[in-house]
């Protein structure tokens, strides 16, 4: 891995509501090392899909980026005018959407969508545009004859396996997945993620891989930002966080994960609700929920993130009792063991 292709730093994102604004993505900020995948983590309502969507600034109408920066490749995202960002996506940066279905027009075959993109924004020739499909349809692992074909007759990891081919069609530095592999069965979420895998590595792309489960973000991921409340609470390398992490939501996501080599018993899930973000609370948005929260987690104002070591960066006062928090969490009632 060489220097970083995305440095994401102090991103603000609201929602316009009525009279009201909701901050959705809250002074985020983290990192993206050329040619890895990073895995976006947290709760539904965290904020990672507005982040995701927010860095290709294709967004709902009552969204408005309120600050921050977000340097690719040299230039920051934010300040590009709608002509530039227009000229960057699928050639710079390629989205895969959550829902593969609601993103292929059912009324067009499959070669029809790949031309679009080829030759409308490639500048590829017709005879090009067809070679560069069947090439495509071969790394994602497809038939090219079923180019033809229309997207309700592929099943959902093959539809999946489209989109990936169509958002690698102009072969882009950045990739970003929302939820790839959410509604498939495991086994299909397996090959969809193997198939990801390898051709981030062949091709030395980078990937955004935005998820709510941590069992994707442990099988494939590099790096890990795990959000909270439209906050980044921890970010690392994916070993480093996952098993010594700083911050106790991490924590509480390990524990709410089953673990087949395990002898832990039952899942311990975080109990609570995150908060409501018309009204955010001071200190740690995390308190209310925390085993370990102490009276000053509420009264400190805002808490940053602190480097722990080694490139692993946590916004918790208690960071540097981890250890100790560990440990106890292995003792607690609430919480099942860490180890």
């Amino acid at each position: 891995m060489g220097d970083d292709i995305l440095r994401v730093n102090g991103l603000k994102i609201s929602y316009a509501v009525g009279d009201a604004k909701v901050r959705a993505v809250d002074d985020a900020t983290f990192s993206i090392p050329s040619g890895s995948i990073v895995g976006l983590v947290g709760e539904s309502g965290c904020g990672k899909t507005t982040v995701a969507r927010g860095l290709t600034r294709v967004m709902a109408k009552s969204a408005i980026i309120e600050g921050g920066e977000a340097i690719f490749d040299g230039t920051d995202l934010m300040k590009m005018s709608e002509a530039e960002m227009n000229r960057l996506r699928w050639r710079d940066i390629a989205f895969v959407p959550q829902s593969a279905m609601n993103s292929l027009d059912p009324v067009y075959r499959i070669e029809h969508q790949l031309n679009e993109v080829l030759i409308q924004r490639g500048g590829h020739s017709k005879s090009e545009a067809r070679q560069r499909s069947e090439e495509l349809f071969d790394m994602v692992g497809i038939e090219p004859r079923r180019l033809k074909d229309y997207p309700h007759q592929f099943s959902g990891g093959m539809r999946q396996r489209v989109a990936i081919a169509l958002a690698l069609a102009l072969n882009p530095k950045l990739v970003i997945a929302d939820e790839p592999v959410t509604a498939l069965d495991v086994i299909v979420q397996r090959q969809i993620l193997d198939t990801l895998k390898d051709l981030q590595e062949k091709l030395g792309i980078s990937v955004i891989l935005v998820t709510h489960d941590i069992s994707v973000v442990a099988y494939v991921c590099d790096r890990i930002v795990v959000m909270y409340a439209g906050q980044v609470v921890e970010s690392g390398d994916t070993e480093t966080v996952l098993t010594r992490p700083y911050h106790p939501y991490t924590m509480g996501l390990y524990n709410a994960f089953p673990d087949l080599q395990s002898s832990a018993g039952l899942l311990t899930p975080i109990e609570g609700h995150p908060p409501d973000l018309r009204h955010p609370p001071t200190g740690c948005r995390f308190a209310q929920r925390c085993p370990f929260a102490q009276s000053r987690c509420t009264t400190s104002g805002d808490i940053e993130l602190a480097d722990v070591g080694g490139g692993h960066y946590a916004a918790c006062l208690r960071s540097g009792e981890a250890a100790t928090l560990r440990g106890d969490a292995a003792k607690s009632e609430t919480w099942a063991a860490m180890a």
